[in-house]
């Protein structure tokens, strides 16, 4: 059985998280699959920024659960879903840290979504 090590962000690995200052509209297919205000920005590292999407303004109905996990130290186990509505290239396109570390407690019920597995995703004035 293999220890999953945690690690705590820092001067060497910062992470932040703030709220994003814009709406946030995810597209596959013709569907918006997410539209929110509520959106936060985690900037990780050297890492481009991701948009984490609340649970709750994305339409559940069109994701569906995968096996596909993976972990990261700094935030925790990592469980997928893909877009129904987009196929092939939507499998595994979202993810999500539903029990994460504390010092991102933050993004517990969010999504993320891979920018190249989606139509849009775009950002509008809130």
């Amino acid at each position: 059985m293999t220890t999953k090590t945690v690690k705590i962000p820092g001067p060497d690995h910062p992470i932040t998280i703030e709220r994003h200052p814009s709406r946030v509209i995810v597209k596959v297919a013709g569907k918006t699959i997410a539209d929110t205000t509520r959106a936060l920005t985690l900037r990780e590292a050297s890492y481009p920024s991701v948009l984490y999407v609340p649970r709750e303004d994305a339409d559940m109905a069109l994701l569906s659960r995968t096996d596909h996990t993976t972990w990261c130290p700094y935030k925790g186990d990592c469980a997928y879903y893909s877009i129904v509505p987009g196929g092939e290239r939507s499998i595994n396109a979202v993810w999500t840290y539903e029990t994460p570390h504390e010092a991102v407690a933050q993004i517990k019920e969010h999504l993320a979504f891979y920018p190249d597995r989606v139509d849009s995703i775009e950002e509008r004035p809130a």
